[in-house]
């Protein structure tokens, strides 16, 4: 059976291409959005809309989903850029690079890192639906860095009780617009489902409590790099919070970024990176830490503020 939706264009993706804006909208692949825009599946204004066309801010949209498939498969496919920088019997850390899912989703036919980690012959935990087997904690398509996974019941066990708990240290390093004003502080406020925009969350006062920590690293004349850590892991977390702020993250068009600023930095995805992971390990009982260098795209977009 098939879904539809109905979904107003947001500020930060207002005159972009269909197809691209509709796929950050969604959390879908471009080229799956293009097959439905092709299709006629995807109305603006009531009008039918095309993949190159632009998206009109405000206006709504009307979305037909296809029918899911009855199963999602995880299929074994390479990617170069992702590495294993640590593995044992229980556990593998992976540094994930943007444009990669952590599982497989209705609408996604990009990698994944559940088949990365299958064409490299390494087996995770079989909880769970098949295609998130292992997966304890998920990163958004567009954020780089650590993932941890499970490759036995009695470790996915642990890892999930530690997340719940809040027994895991996460760290990640954010570009944002502006300056945020104190430098360093931090953010409560709970998240919850957009009221409007179903692939969005914001700020709700009957939402998930959601705890942010941050502290200014560097500040540049358009934006500043911060140090981020988390005591939640809500969906979107550190994009909402920060776009609640008023300082979104540069390059984040879902959560109102500036695109000439993007552009001008070369940024087409949140400049938003997992930096550290810390956890008691789940079957040898130490605390274990890894930590993760910027890729190339976030280098060039802090070089390019640097020099000016």
């Amino acid at each position: 059976m098939t879904e539809e939706r109905l979904i107003q264009v947001p500020e930060g993706l207002a005159g972009s291409r269909a197809d691209a804006g509709i796929a950050k909208l969604l959390g879908l692949s471009r080229s799956s959005v293009a097959d439905m825009l092709e299709a006629g599946l995807v109305l603006q204004s009531d009008q039918r809309l095309g993949k190159s066309d632009s998206l009109i801010l405000d206006a709504w949209l009307k979305i037909t989903l296809p029918a899911p498939k009855p199963a999602l498969a995880l299929v074994a496919e390479l990617v170069p850029n992702l590495k294993v920088i640590y593995q044992d019997a229980d556990i593998v850390v992976v540094d994930k690079p943007a444009g990669v899912a952590a599982h497989p989703s209705v609408g996604w036919d990009g990698p994944s890192v559940g088949g990365a980690l299958l064409a490299m012959g390494i087996e995770m935990s079989t909880s769970g639906v098949a295609e998130r087997q292992g997966i304890v904690s998920r990163l958004d398509v567009g954020t780089s860095g650590l993932m941890v996974l499970t490759k036995t019941e009695i470790a996915y066990s642990k890892m999930k009780q530690a997340f719940r708990e809040r027994e895991v240290d996460k760290t990640y390093h954010a570009l944002v617009q502006g300056h945020p004003d104190p430098s360093s502080g931090t953010i409560d406020s709970p998240l919850g489902r957009h009221p409007r925009h179903e692939y969005k969350f914001t700020v709700a006062q009957d939402g998930k409590p959601s705890v942010t920590h941050y502290t200014t690293l560097e500040a540049f004349s358009a934006a500043s790099l911060l140090e981020v850590e988390l005591e939640t892991g809500r969906t979107h977390q550190i994009r909402v919070h920060f776009s609640a702020f008023k300082r979104p993250l540069v390059g984040d068009t879902l959560y109102g970024c500036d695109p000439k600023l993007a552009a001008r930095l070369g940024m087409d995805r949140q400049w938003l990176h997992a930096m550290k992971l810390g956890f008691i390990h789940p079957t040898k009982g130490e605390y274990v830490s890894f930590e993760s260098s910027y890729p190339q795209d976030l280098v060039d977009s802090l070089a390019i503020l640097r020099a000016e």
